[in-house]
């Protein structure tokens, strides 16, 4: 069966999933279901691969101890008979889906084999070929169709930050602080620019503050300041040693 056919199925089949015996019979149905996980086009620049996977990596840093979320990036979410019929696949950037099953691997997000769920948090990093798009098209489906409480689209070439989150069905700009980031009410966190050194590319990037201003690390990053601050607390104490006459100390 073809994925068009097989939600059509279960898109025309509504009455039969609220019968047990319905819904299995759709179940093993949709089992055979072959969707795209990718479309084979890279992204556009070096940039938007790191820049994507320090979000994600961000993320799995920040909620270290929780296991019920799952973050994507540049996959597909596979979401209507139309969407399949067309082969207008969608593949947001960045996105995270909260309180679901976050151990089981998915090479896709396939919406009616995941209770119904969209994405809580989508983030978009645009270009200028692609601006146009995620500020119109995407972000009216995001909004109409997703219900996706919030969005967040990086503007990379103008350095700017866009914001919404949904109120009573429609998006609302969201108004930066005072430092210019945005808060995001469903990561706990904020989003603003930050410039420095990563991968050891010196860039502008994006990056999660907690609401006291501190930067989200990566757990590389956690461990290289782990490391770092271990190795400043060893060379003190080799120091205050050192000034009682003890200077036989391995390094």
């Amino acid at each position: 069966m073809s994925a068009p056919q097989a939600v059509e199925l279960y898109e025309e089949a509504a009455p039969a999933r609220d019968e047990a015996v319905g819904a299995e019979a759709i179940l093993r149905r949709l089992m055979g279901l072959d969707l795209p996980s990718e479309d084979g086009i890279p992204l556009e620049t070096n940039w938007h691969r790191i820049q994507m996977n320090l979000l994600i990596d961000s993320v799995h840093h920040l909620w270290h101890d929780r296991q019920d979320y799952f973050v994507g990036g540049n996959m597909f979410i596979h979401f209507s008979a139309q969407q399949a019929r067309n082969l207008d696949y969608r593949g947001p950037d960045f996105f995270v889906v909260k309180n679901t099953d976050g151990i089981s691997n998915r090479d896709s997000w396939i919406v009616w084999e995941e209770r119904g769920r969209y994405p809580d948090v989508i983030v978009e990093l645009a270009s200028q070929s692609t601006i146009a798009t995620y500020l119109g098209l995407k972000k009216r489906l995001y909004e109409q169709t997703f219900r996706t409480p919030e969005y967040f689209c990086y503007d990379a070439l103008a350095r700017e930050l866009f914001g919404w989150k949904l109120d009573n069905g429609s998006y609302v700009r969201l108004r930066p602080d005072a430092r210019g980031r945005l808060r995001s009410r469903e990561l706990g966190v904020r989003l603003g620019i930050w410039e420095g050194r990563f991968q050891r590319i010196p860039e502008i990037w994006l990056r999660f503050y907690t609401n006291d201003g501190q930067l989200v690390l990566t757990p590389n990053e956690a461990e290289a300041r782990r490391a770092e601050a271990a190795e400043v607390e060893l060379d003190r104490l080799r120091s205050l040693l050192a000034a009682h006459g003890i200077t036989d100390v391995q390094k």
